[in-house]
């Protein structure tokens, strides 16, 4: 009798053991399939991910990404970001990928009086993050914005606000992230600074100690042109007030445990591409000595036109400075202690200014006309070599600096002397920097073994995943 039982014990267990052992494969084969079924998306490899929820629950996943579009002034383009959430690093794709990236052209404001062809340029981009390698599970918890520059803000706020509802139901309905309908909008020029101070002092890993620790950076976009640095908590709370419906001087950042005060400020209209029609607005009589010799043309720019026809005698260098500086409104009455140009508060100046990176059309100007490598993520350069290269072009004709700078795209080779000798303006008498201080052109920044771009659409996918300060880190 007892060995009759031992023998019905033993097949019951031998029987549960093959019941499970047959189940278990089975239900995690469909749970892998909900994932990588969806659209032929490519799933993140990394371990639980084939399955639908994580061992522990959502709640102890570490891993949480961002989906972020940039509206610019030239083209649109979206990036998808990894973090680990406990400590904030970046982290690569199942394929090496440091950030999933996709661009089309031209922007969003090329579209003005046509929301829906604007909303539908952004579908190949959407596509993209649809099939990025979120998990499906976490796609719901996975915050998507879109930030519209310079451009969106420069063709008014009805067309503006039509472009992006259109957006906004495209989203809704084209994809299931996280989605709210404030974070698709015009980034103003505040956030957009704001933003790239975080992303580069993140990527140089001078977050979490003092201020003083921390960089600034000036950012030439396409239409407009941002500084923003950190400063003391003495120098935030006495900065000049703003009129109302303008944005403050400082914004307040927490990061990495610690706050910071940045001092921000966006200049509408003095980008790369929009200076230049502020530039032959302020030329005296037909002629514009930052032309070079033999052009003769119309400069457009949303919308508007201008004359921008070359003397006989070609650019002059020290004429060209003269409608600059006329353009940047360098004698503006300085109301404050001191002032930038055009009026405005420089943030008191400080040790959060004593290392600066310049980013954007700084880097790419110089890479194209020779004096950095084009090759080379970043480059240390002095504002001098801006006017070097300035004087240089500006003793060309236009057909003569075809040659010299292959790599300047053709419609831009006319204005050559004219963006040399603006950028350099714009860093010494624009924003003070001393012609022979060592500054940083930067395009990318080397964390670990990846080369990571240093963009604002970063600086928002870090604030938007960022532990909130609570009240007891206050």
């Amino acid at each position: 009798m007892a060995q009759l039982v031992d023998m019905t014990v033993h097949n019951v267990v031998l029987i549960l053991l093959l019941l499970v052992a047959f189940s278990y494969p089975s239900t995690v084969h469909g749970e892998a399939s909900s994932v990588l079924g969806r659209k032929a998306g490519i799933v993140d490899d990394d371990p639980a991910v084939a399955a639908n929820v994580p061992a522990g629950g959502l709640r102890r996943w570490p891993y949480r990404y961002a989906v972020i579009f940039d509206a610019g002034s030239t083209g649109s383009r979206v990036h998808v970001f990894k973090f680990h959430m406990s400590s904030l690093k970046l982290l690569p794709f199942s394929h090496g990928e440091i950030q999933i990236f996709d661009s089309v052209k031209p922007g969003l404001s090329s579209y003005a009086g046509r929301p829906q062809d604007a909303a539908n340029s952004l579908l190949p981009l959407l596509e993209k993050a649809t099939k990025s390698i979120v998990p499906s599970w976490l796609t719901i918890r996975t915050p998507i914005k879109l930030g519209a520059t310079a451009g969106l803000r420069l063709i008014g706020d009805q067309r503006a606000e039509e472009i992006l509802q259109a957006v906004r139901d495209l989203v809704r309905t084209k994809s299931e992230f996280r989605y709210n309908p404030k974070w698709i909008n015009v980034l103003s020029g505040t956030q957009e600074g704001s933003y790239l101070w975080v992303a580069l002092n993140y990527l140089l890993d001078r977050l979490g100690g003092d201020y003083s620790q921390t960089v600034g950076v000036i950012d030439l976009g396409g239409g407009s042109v941002q500084m923003a640095y950190a400063i003391s908590a003495n120098a935030a709370a006495n900065a000049p007030s703003v009129p109302a419906g303008k944005a403050p001087y400082v914004t307040k950042e927490y990061l990495n445990r610690k706050d910071y005060n940045v001092y921000v400020h966006s200049y509408l209209r003095y980008g790369a591409v929009a200076s230049r029609l502020e530039i032959l607005k302020a030329k005296n009589g037909p002629f514009s000595f930052c032309i070079l010799r033999g052009f003769s043309g119309k400069y457009s720019y949303h919308g508007e036109e201008y004359d921008a026809t070359a003397a006989p005698e070609g650019a002059v260098y020290d004429r060209c400075r003269q409608e600059i500086a006329k353009a940047l409104k360098l004698n503006a009455p300085c109301k404050t202690k001191n002032c930038t140009f055009d009026g405005v508060w420089n943030g008191g100046g400080g040790a959060g200014q004593d290392t600066i990176y310049a980013a954007s059309a700084f880097y790419y100007l110089a890479a194209n006309v020779g004096f950095i490598d084009s090759k080379a993520p970043s480059a240390e350069v002095t504002p001098a070599m801006f006017k070097a290269a300035a004087c240089k072009a500006c003793r060309l004709s236009v057909k003569e600096a075809a040659v010299e700078y292959p790599n300047v795209r053709s419609d831009d080779v006319p204005y050559t002397c004219m963006d040399l000798t603006y950028q350099y303006t714009l860093l010494v008498n624009g924003f003070g920097v001393h012609p022979m201080k060592r500054i940083t052109l930067v395009s990318k920044v080397k964390r670990g073994q990846y080369f990571i771009g240093a963009t604002w659409p970063l600086g928002s996918a870090i604030e938007a995943i960022s532990p909130k300060k609570h009240v007891q880190d206050q």
